[in-house]
């Protein structure tokens, strides 16, 4: 190493989920909507002013603020938008989690926590999670600088209920608790609610799943006037532009179409609850996800086995070799016909293996 080098600040980097471009695979490893986006993005992506684009955008997103108050029944003030969630909670790790306490947030959960803790040097704790992948309540009651809980829990799929979550707030009232929602609409549960009721919750959403679209990066956050406030400090101190023209009128088209999105999800809906019944007559075991994924183990075929033939196949489902999940798959919910394909190839791996290993 270097002199130079001995100056860089050092972070082992979060891993985004592969992401092929091949014209007949199946992408069944990254929890996209298998399903466009609303029309009405569609129209007015066909009517922006394209003109506009040599100004710069809204510092404050008001269009797309505005819209999501109306949408959730909240005061604009207590909205803060962001390119994409991940980008949404790490402004809120910065803002907030500052005491030299550590955080605390599970073992299993999503793999960029501990990446934005590491880059902004927060002292963290990632208590276990139980045999059935569920969070313990009494991990979460004990002394901390703050608390993060993805709900429903990625990659687990595992839902807490709302009495869990009132009493990790009501027993963190001095520390800010952050519920990261990316999946929540495929949940049926949302603790929104929450935040007019706890003065230290943010509730963290992303269009990315549920209103596909991923690929314009737009999140947001709902708390408390106080938090978001002091979280568009950090941002404005940090990008004075984070959102673009483009992304706040596409985002606002989105929220305009409440019956597409409904429709949407309850299509990716019935289709998870399909693909567990399939799974289960294959073998899979798994806990019972509430998202657009499902994450799965088979009682006799290693997961790595399965992930490798299926990507021959070109058919891509997720794979993680941290320790308690590396015999596990995390499987994104797709279109009809592609788990019907993908359940298919499936069938035919398991049955080779066991007749290879009965030879």
């Amino acid at each position: 190493m270097t002199k130079l080098e001995q100056n860089f600040r050092k972070v082992e980097p979060y891993v985004p989920g592969e992401q092929p471009n091949l014209s007949d695979m199946i992408k069944l490893n990254t929890n996209e909507n298998p399903y466009p986006p609303s029309p009405k993005v569609t129209q007015a992506l066909k009517d922006f002013a394209v003109d506009s684009l040599r100004l710069y955008p809204d510092p404050a997103s008001t269009d797309l603020v505005n819209a999501l108050a109306e949408k959730y029944q909240v005061r604009p003030e207590q909205v803060y938008t962001g390119v994409g969630s991940d980008d949404v909670l790490a402004i809120a790790f910065l803002t907030f989690f500052n005491s030299g306490k550590p955080i605390l947030f599970p073992d299993i959960t999503y793999s960029f926590y501990d990446v934005w803790a590491e880059l902004f040097q927060i002292p963290y704790n990632r208590p276990a999670l139980d045999d059935n992948f569920n969070l313990r309540l009494e991990d979460y009651c004990v002394e901390n600088g703050g608390v993060v809980i993805a709900n429903p829990n990625a990659p687990t799929g595992i839902k807490q209920d709302e009495a869990f979550l009132r009493s990790v707030i009501e027993a963190n009232p001095d520390v800010v608790v952050i519920i990261d929602e990316a999946y929540a609409d495929f949940s049926g549960y949302t603790a929104l609610p929450l935040v007019d009721e706890y003065e230290n919750v943010v509730v963290v959403q992303t269009f990315s799943k549920s209103r596909s679209m991923a690929g314009m990066r737009i999140g947001h956050a709902i708390g408390n006037a106080k938090l978001i406030k002091a979280m568009n400090d950090v941002r404005y101190s940090f990008n004075s532009y984070p959102m673009t023209r483009l992304s706040v009128a596409l985002g606002k088209a989105a929220l305009e179409d409440d019956a597409y999105f409904r429709a949407t999800t309850d299509r990716i809906i019935a289709t998870r609850e399909e693909t567990k019944k399939e799974l289960t007559r294959l073998g899979f075991s798994f806990g019972d996800s509430m998202t657009n994924f499902i994450f799965a183990t088979h009682e006799k075929v290693p997961a790595t086995v399965i992930f490798e033939k299926l990507r021959e196949k070109h058919i891509f489902v997720r794979h993680f070799s941290a320790e308690r999940i590396d015999n596990y798959l995390r499987i994104s919910i797709g279109t009809d016909e592609e788990m019907r394909i993908f359940l298919k190839e499936v069938e035919k791996i398991i049955k080779e293996y066991e007749i290879g290993e009965n030879v």
